[in-house]
């Protein structure tokens, strides 16, 4: 029968490994070590950490450090995995040794045993192809685990921008479509002075946008890569032309303004991009849940709440009330974005735990920044297809307000005093009769005057009621 098991050694002695596994015996450490969480790398973690292994190998080769034929079967085994192969071997759980080392291994490992198939040798036959020193020549985890992570967090990142500019969008559309709705503002939760409910939508996208900008200039932080510096940042053992190589063709295969940085030890001390890119995301996520909250406010009721708009019914909203429709894609918003936060915290905390010459804690900060880019890229877009894009406007209940609130009386100030106003309204609320209907009884201004000055819609402009 065949064996089911290979026999590997490394430093700390021998140990079994799948017969048919791509991965190898560090690999095969960290699947005993570290049965955390079940959780795996990103799929563009996976692409950008290949993507850059295939980089260094062709810079190596260049460099005339590797032979031709080991890189070419090096770079056909990154091709393949990139083309979706040997998923399946990427087998280490997110919460491993510090730095990444146990899965930059298994990158190296799996691009190695199939490099070896490719030469035409047996998986496990290190000496045609190695993981240290072929697949991971001139490299450290220390250099190519924050690089893979800053290109993974920049792919991300350009797939969440153009949702960001759809739902920016989708709200400025809502601006226009709504500019016309008359309602009351609500401050404190309490009535105010008239406003149009396009100017509310009108305010959300410009939220968006600037939330959006501000993800943007901190995307350009990540584009800093710190490949070549090897184990401490120095460049031991690296061609001085290597890192510009590696770098350039990162650009080129990926569209992106990556750069080297300007001080390969500050790019392994530091992961202050990481930080950045990930508080930007937070900014984002507290601008959400506070969106998210207006509008399942605003659509509250039917019946015994504002309802000042209807959400689109996604899916019933009770499993004993029949009819109940929630603000169901609201409340998803809301969660993730609370996740959000939560991972920024994360993040904070592990961008701040560097010592000396590295940060080990990049596995942690990498998981929480590439699921709150995973996460916020599908909220957003799910949010704005099947929430904002949908919503209408309850026109008659939105005027009613507006014409109702007693924080009219605000436009009496220019003309009575804040004093007598504050008695006009306490009046009304009293007798629940509008604020022009006791202004009309008690004669405090004309009836043309009345029109002009107590007229909501020109109070949602600037200008001085009446002048």
């Amino acid at each position: 029968m065949p064996t089911t098991t290979r026999i590997e050694n490394d430093s700390l002695g021998p140990l079994e490994v799948p017969a048919n596994a791509y991965w190898g015996i560090q690999t095969q450490r960290a699947i005993e070590n570290f049965p955390i969480s079940g959780l795996r790398a990103h799929p563009k973690f996976v692409d950008s950490f290949v993507m850059l292994k295939k980089a260094c190998c062709i810079a190596n080769m260049e460099l005339e450090l590797l032979s031709a034929k080991m890189s070419k079967a090096i770079v056909q085994a990154a091709d393949e995995v990139l083309a979706g192969s040997m998923r399946d071997q990427f087998v280490v759980d997110v919460f491993q040794m510090g730095a990444g080392t146990s899965f930059h291994m298994n990158v190296n490992e799996v691009l190695a045993n199939r490099a070896v198939e490719i030469m035409g040798g047996k998986i496990g036959d290190y000496s045609l192809c190695n993981p240290n020193d072929h697949v991971n020549m001139g490299q450290s985890t220390n250099d190519t685990f924050p690089t893979a992570m800053r290109v993974c967090a920049r792919l991300l990142t350009r797939d969440l921008l153009p949702k960001l500019s759809d739902l920016e969008a989708a709200l400025a559309l809502k601006g226009v479509e709504f500019d016309q709705v008359l309602k009351s503002a609500r401050t404190h939760l309490q009535d105010a002075v008239p406003i149009r409910l396009g100017q509310e939508f009108a305010a959300y996208a410009l939220a968006v946008k600037k939330c959006r900008e501000r993800i943007e200039s901190a995307a350009i932080l990540v584009e800093e890569l710190g490949i070549g510096g090897s184990a401490a940042g120095t460049g031991l053992n690296t061609h001085p032309l290597y890192r510009y190589k590696v770098v350039e063709y990162l650009r080129q295969w990926l569209g992106i303004s990556f750069r080297c940085s300007e001080d390969m030890r500050e790019a392994m001390q530091s992961n202050m991009p990481i930080a950045a890119l990930h508080g930007a995301l937070k900014l984002l996520a507290l601008e959400l849940i506070r969106i998210a909250n207006d509008f399942r406010l605003l659509c509250s009721g039917p019946l015994t709440g504002f309802a000042e708009i209807v959400l689109p019914a996604v899916q019933p909203g009770s499993s004993i009330m029949p009819g109940k429709v929630n603000p169901s894609m609201a409340e998803m918003l809301n969660m993730v974005c609370f996740q959000i936060v939560g991972n920024d915290q994360t993040v904070s905390m592990a961008v701040g735990a560097g010592q000396l010459e590295l940060n080990v804690m990049m596995p942690v900060m990498s998981f929480n920044l590439n699921l709150s880019l995973e996460i916020l890229r599908n909220a957003v877009r799910e949010f704005t297809d099947r929430c904002v894009k949908g919503i209408t406007a309850n026109v008659e209940e939105c005027r009613h307000y507006a014409e109702i609130s007693p924080s009219l009386a605000t436009a009496l100030n220019s003309y009575i005093g804040y004093a007598r106003a504050a008695e006009v309204v306490k009046k009304s609320l009293k007798e629940k009769k509008t604020v022009p209907q006791v202004v009309q009884e008690d004669h405090l201004l004309s009836e043309k005057d009345i029109v002009e000055i107590l007229n909501p819609n020109k109070l949602t402009e600037p200008g001085l009621p009446g002048k």
